[in-house]
């Protein structure tokens, strides 16, 4: 296989497709896509034209992700902007889609990434910051699970812990800002807690209804992000923070604990201050240790530390802080946050500074220049 054939190839293929219409991201994607099958194929025979090869290709992914985009939009479209409460009446295919991608044939993240671009309507790059690998990397393992259930009969269903980390995932991107899909994963995940008595289904559905409680709060008149201790608490929308805490209970009283249940009881315990002064961060942090023993996750003991350094003071939880990869998403927010709590202002506007640098989105970007000018200001 010619590496640099592809390497010159791409920058031309990606040209072609944008002037036939191809918003840039999705012209990425199809050539990202064309460029994987490429690798597959091409060692047997290298075709005649290699770049009308590419196009053709890149072209038919670009058709097919613009059809499967519109389908999920239309379904959007007849949602009304908040979900309502109750449970849902019947179970739609949407659902079913998600198990059906949750095929027993792969690996539960080759599964959580082939149901996240091909039915929520993520793109590669999305899925790739979410599981914190190289967006080629992600297009290629999309690309073999693909291959995996191609020609597959999908007479077997997938199974919930699969459908819940996706749907997790697709509430994640959508309470984000990226695109508005914290609405769908919640009606979908209402549809799947009345079709399943399953705990963790109750867990993610208590952990979705707390975070989006607080959405009408998260970001301010002009768009910029609010930090939870800025936030207008009343603001929060009660009748669900009530709906989820409910869910909550009655879950954990089963003495089946799960990571959704922790999260959201982290969530519970958030939404229950009156003020950000009186949040209880010694139960925040037990909760957080329950969670790390549940899933070991590098992610889980970065939250773990700022709870910490709430509870006991910013010095421990820098300590906590130290013990944990500086190459982790966020890291360096943390640490400014830490640092300004310490006193260190001038180390916390440099490290404020550089998180901006490395924010995954703008209005986090946005939000962390403006913290590090509010103490550089102070210092002059």
């Amino acid at each position: 296989m010619d590496e640099l054939l592809l390497r010159s190839l791409t920058p031309g293929v990606l040209a072609v497709l944008v002037r036939r219409g191809a918003d840039f991201a999705a012209a990425e994607d199809a050539v990202q896509d064309a460029l994987v099958e490429a690798v597959r194929v091409w060692p047997g025979k290298t075709p005649r034209d290699p770049k009308g090869w590419l196009v053709t290709v890149a072209w038919r992914r670009f058709l097919d992700a613009t059809r499967a985009d519109a389908s999920r939009r239309r379904r959007e479209d007849r949602l009304d902007e908040e979900p309502a409460p109750g449970p849902a009446p019947t179970v739609d295919d949407t659902l079913q889609l998600y198990f059906l991608c949750a095929h027993p044939s792969l690996t539960p993240s080759s599964a959580v990434a082939l149901t996240l671009r091909a039915v929520g309507g993520l793109t590669t790059r999305q899925i790739a910051r979410a599981y914190l690998v190289p967006e080629a990397t992600m297009a290629q393992r999309i690309s073999r699970a693909k291959r995996t259930v191609s020609g597959v009969r999908f007479d077997r269903p997938g199974d919930v812990s699969t459908v819940l980390r996706v749907l997790y995932l697709v509430f994640n991107e959508g309470y984000s800002g990226d695109v508005d899909l914290a609405a769908e994963a919640v009606r979908l995940t209402r549809q799947l807690a009345a079709a399943i008595d399953h705990p963790e289904v109750a867990g993610l559905l208590a952990l979705m209804l707390l975070h989006h409680a607080r959405r009408a709060s998260r970001t301010a008149p002009d768009g910029s992000l609010v930090p939870l201790a800025g936030q207008d608490r009343g603001r929060w929308d009660t009748g669900m923070i009530a709906e989820g805490v409910g869910i909550l209970q009655a879950a954990l009283a089963r003495d089946r604990l799960g990571e959704f249940q922790a999260q959201a009881a982290v969530a519970a315990l958030h939404a229950d201050a009156p003020t950000a002064e009186e949040t209880d961060w010694v139960q925040i942090v037990e909760w957080y240790d329950e969670l790390a023993g549940l899933t070991d996750s590098p992610v889980v003991r970065l939250n773990r530390a700022v709870a910490v350094g709430e509870a006991d003071g910013p010095r421990a939880g820098l300590a906590e802080l130290a013990a944990l990869s500086d190459s982790l998403p966020r890291h360096t927010a943390v640490a400014a946050y830490l640092h300004e709590r310490d006193g260190d202002l001038p180390t916390a506007a440099r490290l404020y500074a550089e998180a901006a640098h490395k924010a995954p989105t703008l209005a986090e970007r946005d939000h962390l220049t403006r913290q590090a000018a509010r103490l550089n200001a102070g210092l002059r």
